[in-house]
């Protein structure tokens, strides 16, 4: 397409296919490099360019000698103020000029001149009717740049203003890349450019478009999304990498307009909030588009700070508006920045309402601090953690209670899994992996079988550990929620703490004794189940006696501890009188267990200079794996008894 418009000087022409070099002047990393087929052009005048550079300063090839300096900055114009049409078409020169004393060689300052000497040598040319070409790159500069000489009607008919201002209105705002190009560089001079309407106009044509149904878009568009290939259907986020290229005041202007409409999904408002994060902070790099860091002006900590602050603030309230993972990185980023209080607080809180919906993968955030060496950042993760029981404890409506119950359970599976993983981080101090596992309350753990997995993990990336620091995590496993196969599987693992391995077994002796007791004739299989539980006593018995032998052996102030052949002959004669059947059950489980821990007390606070006999400990596996080949020939009894 191509529009020639001609005065008695100068001709103006439309040019709908750029060519490379008519954008030297601006630079080009500033604009996506599929903007430049498209775009529209200005053509005017069509003389050479006489202009040529001498060390710092600019004049023009010409026999007239030049009468007129022009100062902008460091550059120096040497030019002419009646030879050419500059003083006749530059309201501001007359004036000026008008002033000085010696009108032979006048010398002006213009150092505050809207766009700088790029702007002022295009307004300068188009007076000695040079050729010169304009487009969205430019356009704004030389628009305020001419307003500034008042390059008017008034001054002169045909001036540079009138040809601006139509380009402005038949051109640039009717083109989609044209107006988004316009607006990026009127923040040059935004308040020249607030002043004259130029951000006002642009900002509204720009909404109108992406208001405009996709069916009907007939424009060219960014759009470099994985997977994406050239369809007949326009996307319904076709405009969101086209602004993310938009200083963040702008976006937030276009966004804020968009958002008033009520028109577009709080979706697609979430898809362009993710594509600026995505360009303008750098850590996020999963949909990253590619472009160089060039692309970007102001990477500093305080700018990444002002466009994180406002990309939350304009975040819908519609909770399916943005991902889980896209909330997390960006609380990643805002500890790392160190941004508002309020911003983190509201992060927090959207990344709480929506954690339910997360994956492992959404978990797995890298550490950015550098004094932290450990490989994800579990404190995130609890703190939002933390925030969504908060939440989740203030639901108590009863109508919910199912909910809810799935909800927790949900999480705890997802935290057990996150557990898995951290685990393996060789850097992981125990008490941030205990900490993350008494996070969660016990009811979100129906059974135990995924968070023992993840303590063998964590013990045997960590072979080091202190008794007291297995202890710390070992205490947080319920043997009554694990299932035979991982009850079997800690019976014979020699990282667990003895403690932990002595529950296991007394719960598999209580499921035996319970059984028992609870029938009155039994068969000769429940025979043998006696008699074997019977063994698993007398073990028990002799690990306690040899733990207390021991710790009298190596301090020689220590009794044993009286009772324990009673609670064992208490307990042989409760299976002999099956009259006392369940009063008397409870009342031997009660002794048992706190005679146990009376063992298991003496055991430990002399362990450092005594180890467990390994023949006993190979007797204890024995009746163990004995107890679960006989159990496995049976369907088991679950009963839900413990032994702290």
């Amino acid at each position: 397409m191509q529009q020639v418009v001609s005065d008695d000087e100068f001709s103006l022409e439309i040019v709908g296919e750029g060519k490379p070099e008519l954008y030297h002047l601006w630079p080009e990393s500033f604009v996506p490099k599929a903007f430049i087929a498209d775009m529209k052009f200005m053509k005017l005048g069509t003389g050479p360019d006489t202009f040529y550079t001498e060390e710092a300063t600019r004049t023009v090839l010409s026999d007239v000698p030049s009468d007129l300096t022009v100062q902008i900055n460091n550059i120096t114009y040497l030019l002419h103020k009646l030879q050419y049409s500059l003083l006749p078409k530059c309201g501001l020169l007359q004036r000026l000029s008008s002033e000085k004393e010696d009108s032979t060689n006048v010398v002006l300052d213009l150092h505050d001149v809207p766009g700088g000497d790029e702007a002022f040598e295009l307004c300068a040319k188009f007076c000695y009717g040079i050729s010169i070409n304009l487009s969205a790159h430019n356009f704004v500069s030389t628009f305020c740049a001419a307003k500034f000489l008042r390059m008017t009607e008034a001054v002169e008919n045909g001036n540079l203003i009138m040809k601006l201002e139509a380009f402005f209105s038949s051109c640039i705002l009717e083109g989609w890349k044209d107006s988004v190009v316009t607006l990026q560089n009127a923040q040059r001079v935004y308040e020249w450019s607030e002043n004259l309407g130029i951000v006002r106009r642009c900002i509204e044509s720009i909404v109108d478009k992406i208001l405009t149904p996709p069916a009907k878009v007939r424009w060219s568009y960014t759009y470099t999304r994985p997977g994406y290939q050239k369809k007949r259907t326009v996307p319904k986020d076709w405009w969101t990498e086209d602004i993310s290229f938009l200083d963040i005041d702008m976006f937030r202007c276009i966004v804020t307009a968009v958002k008033s409409t009520n028109v577009l999904q709080p979706q697609l408002i979430g898809e362009a909030l993710h594509v600026y994060a995505c360009r303008w902070l750098l850590d996020m790099t999963e949909s990253q588009p590619n472009e160089s860091s060039s692309s970007r002006v102001d990477d500093s900590p305080h700018r990444k700070r002002i466009i994180l602050e406002t990309i939350v603030g304009l975040i819908p309230a519609d909770k399916a508006s943005v991902s889980i993972k896209f909330l997390l990185r960006l609380l990643s980023i805002a500890n790392f920045l160190g941004v508002s209080p309020v911003t983190k607080a509201e992060l927090l809180r959207l990344s709480s309402l929506q954690l339910e919906e997360a994956t492992l993968d959404d978990l797995l955030l890298p550490t950015r601090s550098p004094n932290d060496q450990t490989s994800h950042d579990t404190d995130l993760v609890k703190t939002v953690l933390e925030s969504f029981l908060r939440q989740w404890r203030r639901q108590t409506s009863a109508s919910e209670s199912q909910s809810l119950l799935r909800s927790i359970h949900k999480i705890g599976k997802l935290v057990d899994s996150y557990l898995l993983v951290v685990a393996k981080d060789a850097n992981l101090p125990v008490h941030k992996f205990a900490s993350l596992i008494e996070t969660l309350p016990g009811i979100a753990r129906p059974e135990h079988n995924d968070l023992y997995k993840a303590i063998n993990t964590y013990l045997k990336e960590h072979p080091d550990l202190s008794k007291s620091d297995k202890k710390q995590i070992c205490r947080f496993l319920d043997c009554q929620k694990l299932s035979p196969e991982v009850r079997a599987h800690a019976v014979k693992n020699e990282r667990l703490p003895l403690r932990t391995v002595v529950q296991v077994l007394f719960y598999e002796q209580e499921k035996k004794g319970n059984m028992t007791i609870n029938k009155t004739h039994a068969s000769p299989e429940q025979h043998a189940d006696r008699q074997e539980t019977s063994v698993i006593r007398d073990e028990l018995s002799k690990l306690k006696l040899s733990a207390g032998e021991q710790s009298n052996k190596g301090k020689g102030n220590r009794s044993s501890e009286p009772g324990t052949s009673g609670v064992h002959h208490n307990l042989r004669k409760s299976d002999d009188k099956q009259q006392l059947r369940q009063e008397q059950s409870f009342k031997i489980r009660a002794a048992t267990e706190r005679e146990t821990e009376k063992g298991m007390e003496i055991r430990e606070e002399d362990i450092s200079g005594i180890h467990l006999n390994h023949h006993k400990k190979a007797q204890v596996r024995r009746v163990s794996e004995k107890t679960h080949s006989k159990s496995r020939e049976r369907e088991p009894i679950k009963i839900t008894t413990t032994l702290s």
